[in-house]
């Protein structure tokens, strides 16, 4: 199974969410069956580590964002993975429009350019709504909000969103193994 968590520039909320259930499915038992990766609509970022303060922040709840490094987000993605999970509305449109609606992929196949045709394994979906809690339910939160121009403690407050989904999460997907 493969999870593939979506923001704007992949350095600040979807690595956190990689990283935060990497740490999780590690801690269930469920690392050799669940593949998680992350990735940006924008290519602004792309082989960069995540944001310094995303990281600090992670660290200080033992969740290690150092191996990850920023890539775009690619057609081919919704061939590849059960799950694409966008952290807002602005990068679930943006995943739509690169969602390939004929099942048609160009690209290199057998080492030569050409088309696959596939049927795209998952649709995106938004993070927040389609693993809510009755906590995130109660505060009216359907998007993960980028902490990158806000405050110190966006950072933290990601943290706590992102955890509580990441369980949600790992539920659906152990009833799904």
């Amino acid at each position: 199974m493969k999870v593939l968590f979506v923001c704007l520039g992949n350095i600040c909320r979807s690595p956190t969410a990689h990283g935060v259930l990497e740490h999780k499915l590690a801690m269930a038992g469920l690392s050799d069956v669940v593949e998680v990766d992350s990735a940006g609509t924008a290519a602004w970022h792309i082989g960069k580590q995540p944001d310094l303060r995303s990281q600090k922040a992670a660290r200080k709840r033992n969740y290690d964002l150092s191996h990850l490094r920023a890539r775009q987000a690619v057609a081919e993605d919704f061939f590849e993975f059960d799950y694409v999970l966008a952290m807002d509305k602005s990068n679930l449109h943006n995943l739509q429009k690169i969602l390939p609606d004929d099942g048609l992929v160009s690209g290199l196949v057998d080492g030569l350019v050409g088309e696959l045709k596939a049927e795209a394994k998952t649709q995106p979906q938004l993070f927040l709504q389609a693993f809510s809690t009755p906590n995130l339910k109660s505060q009216g939160l359907t998007e993960v909000p980028d902490p990158y121009y806000g405050e110190k403690d966006g950072f933290e407050e990601v943290l706590d969103m992102v955890e509580e989904a990441c369980d949600q999460l790992i539920l659906d997907i152990k009833s799904k193994l």
